[in-house]
């Protein structure tokens, strides 16, 4: 009699209850298109998506990034990075982990995400969210391939939930996928520089789509719409797209094009420029050549030429490249910047948050030694730490691409960077900051994480991070990238002094600027000849403490050119917040007289006034004359420095008190 055969109980598949497949891990506070959804959206594992699911495709257009109903393209855009590098996607997706084919197979899958300096592991489970059965969030050009959904959901686990990631910076997206640095660039300073010659001079002048043509094949490059152009105006503003490809070509008439393949993470045709299928720039190249080209265009994918791309674009976003090795390579010069220090730091109220330069107690910010044995091209980044304490305040600022910080991102601070040279270990502060800085940030900006690139001869420097505003908290991350052999230490703060003040000379401007937008229905209230004008975005801003009045010029400019069917007509007014005042209702304070105004609204790409301003704080409020009427800007204020007195008498250098560590070539 044959023996009865004993089933095995089915595997108990993983749940995360940290993430659960409920509405928790969706939504923040519903603030998002993506709340209309919230009665069908299921939860499914891949195997009951498809047949035979796989974590990575056979050939990398078959993981080809493709967006959802969630507008988070600057995150897909970022993790186009890893499938250029292999180095990279072992990283962040451990090899050797067990499919659903395999009978080790339980449910979940890890994942590393760089977070403030550490590379965390992530755990989940692999229910991802569907609508009709299908994945409603991010997939891939095969969707049968999961390594994009698995990887989304692990980075809104990191955030809180799916609907945190509505909006952000590709740049944010690419330090957490590849623990390196990346920058943005403004195309419209490119077309400025576009016909010069590459010299090593400046950061600057070496960035040019040629530069781009170069990197193409080592790192991710992604470029942004920040408002609509006529090229693409389907897109609407602030989305993200992928520069897949980039080559130069001779025209028929002897003249050399430069095209470039863009990839709308949308995942369809939408370029409606000279160079779409069937436009007449295809007439300048030779038939063989247009037939190769359109042959390689996939879903959502155009191509562009340079000229049109510096028009119809506004920024480019490139990751800095690595080596075989894990080091990072200049964006400029292709050299391996081998050594890397990194060391926390926070600005501290009452203590350690002196503000920009313009203030008085600048000296009291934290304070790095850098020193360098050989010649050297250096990179420091101060990198924010979010202040997700605020009851997991959302981050969520409109659009469907990179943040307009529309108002200014609450989770930072406008933060600058300053470097000076000295002779020896022990100075005396105020000689040190009352000459030039051998190098600093163009101004203070509100981004998470700022950059500073220079060529160092050898020797002893000081480097100053500071907030733009003083007395606010805030941590940091001070990193240090170099050719050449160096060390990294921070100076403990002093005692405070209370010698006599020294006087330093005039004549310095200091520089913030700060973007944003106006939104219909949201922030876009017009002029103040309507009842919604108190929606319109209010951004704050300091004049500091001097002898008296000081010299600021306000400047608005919109992101379009003359002529543009998008120009509006713009203007500003200028609140002062009273003492005490800055928790009040900003409705009230707007419902007052203005201190300043620069009106009437002007059809103009830029308006400015020039003005005295007494020490305190104030509020500039950006306005179109029409209220609906949408676009982007950036208001730039300018101060005069005088800089009548540091308080501080500190002497740098105290040995004992200092942290210092030597960088060390990486293994």
């Amino acid at each position: 009699m044959r023996a009865a055969r004993v089933q095995e109980p089915a595997r108990e598949l993983f749940r995360d209850a940290a993430f659960p497949a409920s509405e928790s891990s969706l939504f923040f506070n519903l603030s998002t298109p993506l709340a209309q959804f919230r009665e069908d959206i299921t939860w499914r594992r891949p195997q009951e998506i498809c047949t035979a699911p796989r974590l990575f495709p056979d050939n990398q257009r078959e993981g080809q990034v493709k967006q959802g109903l969630l507008g988070d393209c600057w995150f897909l855009c970022a993790c186009a990075a890893l499938q250029k590098s292999r180095h990279l996607l072992d990283r962040v997706f451990p090899p050797g982990q067990p499919s659903w084919s395999d009978q080790t197979y339980r449910g979940l899958f890890i994942c590393r995400i760089w977070q403030f300096g550490h590379w965390e592991e992530v755990t989940i489970d692999d229910r991802l969210p569907c609508l009709a059965g299908r994945l409603c969030f991010s997939r891939c050009q095969r969707e049968d391939v999961f390594w994009l959904p698995l990887l989304e959901k692990v980075y809104a686990k990191v955030h809180g939930s799916y609907e945190h990631l509505w909006a952000g910076q590709v740049a944010d997206a690419l330090v957490d996928l590849t623990g390196g640095l990346a920058e943005r660039w403004n195309l419209k300073d490119l077309a400025g520089t576009s016909g010069r010659q590459d010299r090593p001079v400046s950061s600057q002048e070496l960035r040019t789509c040629r530069q781009m043509l170069r990197l193409k094949d080592r790192c991710l490059i992604s470029c942004s719409v920040l408002s609509p152009r006529a090229g693409a105006s389907v897109l609407g503003e602030f989305h993200a797209f992928i520069v897949s490809d980039l080559q130069e070509l001779q025209g028929r008439a002897g003249r050399a094009i430069l095209l470039l393949r863009i990839l709308n993470p949308w995942g369809r045709q939408c370029w409606q420029g000279l160079w779409r299928e069937g436009g007449e720039g295809w007439s300048q190249l030779e038939p063989t050549d247009k037939t190769r080209l359109l042959s390689q265009l996939q879903d959502g994918e155009f191509w562009v030429e340079e000229e049109e791309f510096l028009r119809e674009f506004d920024e480019v976003t490139i990751s800095y490249p690595f080596t075989e090795a894990g080091h990072l390579q200049s964006l400029y010069t292709e050299k391996t910047l081998c050594h890397a220090q990194t060391l926390p730091g926070a600005w501290v109220e009452g203590q350690s948050a002196g503000g920009c330069r313009n203030n008085s107690c600048f000296p009291s910010n934290p304070k790095f030694w850098l020193w360098l044995s050989e010649p050297s091209e250096v990179c420091v980044a101060v990198l924010q730490r979010p202040q997700r304490c605020l009851a997991g305040q959302a981050r969520v600022l409109g659009g469907h691409g990179r943040a307009p910080a529309c108002p200014p991102d609450k989770d930072y601070q406008a933060v600058g960077l300053h470097i000076w040279k000295v002779e020896k270990r022990r100075v005396s502060l105020p000689r040190v900051l009352s000459a030039p800085p051998v190098a600093g940030t163009v101004c203070h900006a509100y981004d998470r994480e700022v950059h500073l690139r220079c060529e160092l001869s050898p020797g002893h420097y000081l480097a100053v991070p500071s907030t733009f505003l003083k007395d606010v908290s805030a941590q940091f991350l001070l990193r240090v990238f170099s050719t050449g052999k160096m060390s990294l230490s921070a100076e403990r703060p002093a005692a405070k002094s209370t010698g006599p003040r020294t006087t330093l000379p005039a004549g310095e401007v200091e520089t913030v600027q700060l973007r944003g937008c106006w939104k219909a229905g949201q922030t876009a209230g017009g002029s103040r000849n309507f009842a919604s004008y108190t929606r319109n975005p209010c951004l704050p801003f300091l004049v500091p403490e001097g002898a008296g009045p000081r010299r600021v010029r306000i400047t608005l400019q919109q992101h379009c050119q003359l002529g543009d069917s998008q120009l509006h007509p713009i203007g500003f007014h200028v609140f002062q917040v009273p003492e005490g005042g800055e928790s009040q209702d900003m409705r009230s304070l707007l419902l007052r007289e203005p201190l300043l105004s620069c009106v009437p609204h002007r059809y103009a790409q830029e308006v400015s006034r020039l003005c005295l301003l007494a020490a305190g704080t104030y509020k500039v409020v950006p306005s179109t004359y029409l209220p609906d009427a949408e676009g982007a800007f950036t208001v730039t204020i300018a101060t005069r420095v005088d800089r009548r007195s540091i308080h501080s008498q500190e002497v740098l250098g105290h040995f004992l008190q200092e942290v210092s560590v030597m960088a060390v070539m990486k293994a």
